[in-house]
């Protein structure tokens, strides 16, 4: 059995889709981050399992999640309907047959997908990562796998949108194998707390910014 830890914040609206297409040998881990839609009873009705994280962040999410994991292998992916869970078998493939530690979903829009302003954010962001680092990445992609015990010793301190990157960046520093599979990007239902805005973007940049510096 594989976890699939699901970072949760008003999601009500994709979650049945969501955990619909979660794939045999996949368990869900809904982290509830502060819902005031019903997202965590939700997802509970749903057979999930769900964990309660009332520290803001998206970082402090996937910890919670991360935590209450005990497979083995651990993935992680946004829930808001704009990647597909079918997908995360082909994420965490590699990790399960041992050919790389850590695989990123790179991803590949369809039509209006991805707003302008968030692509050219992450196109400069990976740009800067590949100048300082020589991994060879074209994206920051939210779905993502990798073995849990892995994950807890590389000691991840943000909670904020910084996470996705330091996991890079301290994966990288202890000579990890990091590879990347395409997967589909789809139109999100509702607007994203990151991407959807250009204040949401920037402020994920930032955080990412100072992890960079």
């Amino acid at each position: 059995m594989i976890d699939v830890v699901l970072p949760v914040l008003n999601e009500a609206e994709a979650l049945p889709w969501v955990l619909g297409r979660i794939p045999d040998g996949f368990a869900p881990i809904v982290v509830d981050n502060g819902s005031t839609d019903g997202s965590g009873a939700l997802a509970e009705r749903l057979g999930a399992q769900v964990v309660a994280e009332l520290r803001p962040g998206f970082g402090a999410a996937c910890f919670a999640g991360l935590e209450a994991a005990q497979a083995d292998v651990v993935c992680f992916m946004d829930c808001d309907g704009s990647l597909d869970p079918r997908a995360l078998l082909s994420v965490a493939a590699a990790v399960v047959n041992g050919s790389a530690d850590l695989v990123l979903g790179e991803r590949r829009p369809a039509p209006g997908a991805w707003p302008l302003h968030a692509r050219l954010a992450n196109r400069l962001l990976a740009l800067e990562l590949r100048r300082r680092t020589g991994l060879k990445l074209r994206d920051l992609g939210p779905m993502r796998a990798a073995r849990r015990e892995s994950l807890l010793a590389l000691g991840i301190a943000d909670r904020r949108f910084g996470w996705p990157l330091e996991m890079v960046l301290r994966a990288q520093r202890d000579g990890w194998r990091i590879v990347e599979v395409p997967v589909e990007y789809l139109a999100r239902s509702g607007r994203s707390k990151v991407t959807g805005t250009v204040r949401g973007t920037l402020r994920t940049a930032a955080d990412m910014g100072r992890l960079l510096r």
